[in-house]
């Protein structure tokens, strides 16, 4: 992962976001986990000891100097040396990121570490994987089992009995190996409730590494009011995924026709949560807005829309209990409730590897009658009438997922019978 562009936000408010929104994910407790920067001056910042993480201020924000000095108004996190022996050991890393999010404790509890390579994007991002033996929090031999580890050459490490920590070239790109990490975590545990999992190998990841978007520059005229509703429209329910946790920072794409040839869709390389209307990119034909870098997944959607006129709205995401289902052979029954039919339809799989592919095949997958499909080792993917209709029925069809995967727990599932089925599509005129 790299980050070329200047950073302008202070470490303090990096720190400070990044451990709100951590803490927001439920990916930490009040007490636990800890961040820290740095900086090109040798110093490193730090989240303070003993300071509530739901509620901190950028002025909670601890700098140790390279002198030892501190400056603040709290003690350093008591896991500070830690942080000091990976930067020791990796002067490539400039952010670490410290939590106790439940899936990867799970692992460290079991002295695992769950595979990445359940998708391409997991695997990408999380780097090489590690695991440090245990010892007693805030110790200098903490610090050095987990240095040792990262000098090995690994991103992601688990701690035994403890929790997980990631570095990064900088702070977002910690953060977004840690969410990644934690989401394949989660992903494996929840499809091993349903049966053996299926990870990729090298040819597959190699595939989905090698695509490209191959779209001429376009300069847009002047926005229409339609164009400035729908830009809007997309950074807000993108966002409101990330925060329902249907999407997360590093993968998913959504797009929204504008008419028969154009559509908008969310760029590459920029945390979905902190998407603007500008970020949003123009896709015309064979074009593409000047200066932006349009989602690897757009010529899947265009081919969506050129074959499905009716079709105003696309989202390939990763919701952690539909995307279980996609890492098995496992089939998605929604046949379940009536709202899950009604919105849904019956819910077809893809091949992994059909959406990569620039002829078209992926159109084939969907329609009208077919609004979702869920992809082989890569999500969901889900169309509507609207962006609104399109969220709509990404959130039905990951309630109803994680409803199915939580009741193979309790007994047989009792799916509704073919006579219901009938009437349901009587009573709400489906085709």
């Amino acid at each position: 992962m790299t980050n070329t562009a200047r950073n302008l936000v202070h470490p303090r408010d990096q720190i400070m976001r990044t451990m709100d929104r951590i803490y927001r994910y439920r990916m930490t407790t009040t007490s636990g986990g800890n961040l820290s920067i740095l900086d090109a001056e040798g110093n490193i910042w730090i989240s303070p000891a003993r300071v509530d993480k739901g509620n901190l201020t950028r002025n909670d924000i601890v700098c140790v100097r390279p002198d030892g000095t501190i400056e603040g108004s709290h003690a350093p996190s008591s896991e500070f040396p830690f942080h000091q022996a990976i930067y020791a050991a990796r002067p490539d890393l400039r952010a670490i990121v410290h939590a106790h999010p439940v899936a990867l404790v799970a692992y460290s509890i079991c002295q695992q570490t769950p595979d990445t390579r359940l998708f391409h994007q997991a695997h990408s991002v999380c780097g090489r994987v590690g695991f440090s033996p245990y010892a007693c929090p805030g110790t200098q031999e903490l610090g050095e089992n987990i240095a040792a580890t990262f000098k090995e050459g690994c991103d992601s490490v688990i701690l035994e009995n403890h929790g997980v920590v990631v570095g990064g070239e900088s702070l977002a790109d910690a953060f977004q190996r840690f969410e990644a990490f934690e989401f394949a975590g989660k992903t494996h545990i929840k499809a091993r409730q349903l049966g053996p999992v299926r990870v990729l190998d090298d040819e597959q990841l190699e595939m989905a590494s090698n695509r490209g978007v191959d779209f001429a520059s376009l300069e847009p005229g002047s926005a229409t009011g339609q164009e400035q509703e729908l830009r809007l429209q997309l950074c807000d329910f993108v966002r409101r995924g990330c925060r329902q946790r249907l999407l997360i920072s590093t993968e998913g794409s959504f797009s929204a026709r504008l008419d028969d040839t154009s559509f908008l869709i969310t760029p590459t390389q920029k945390d979905r949560e902190l998407l603007c209307p500008e970020d949003i990119v123009l896709v015309s034909g064979d074009r593409r807005e000047s200066g932006k870098l349009a989602s690897r997944a757009a010529r899947a959607h265009q081919a969506i829309y050129d074959k499905h006129p009716a079709v105003q709205s696309i989202v390939f995401a990763h919701p952690v209990n539909a995307t279980a289902f996609s890492v098995t052979d496992v089939a998605f029954d929604v046949r379940t409730i009536p709202e899950s039919y009604v919105f849904l339809r019956d819910v077809q799989r893809v091949p992994y590897g059909v959406q990569y592919r620039n002829d078209g095949s992926i159109a084939e997958k969907i329609s009208v009658s077919m609004p979702a499909a869920i992809l082989q080792n890569d999500g969901v993917l889900v169309t509507g009438s609207t962006v609104l209709d399109a969220f709509d029925r990404l959130e039905v069809l990951e309630s109803t997922a994680e409803a199915v995967i939580n009741a193979t727990v309790i007994g047989q599932i009792s799916a509704m019978p073919a006579s219901v089925i009938e009437e349901l599509r009587t009573v709400f005129k489906l085709s």
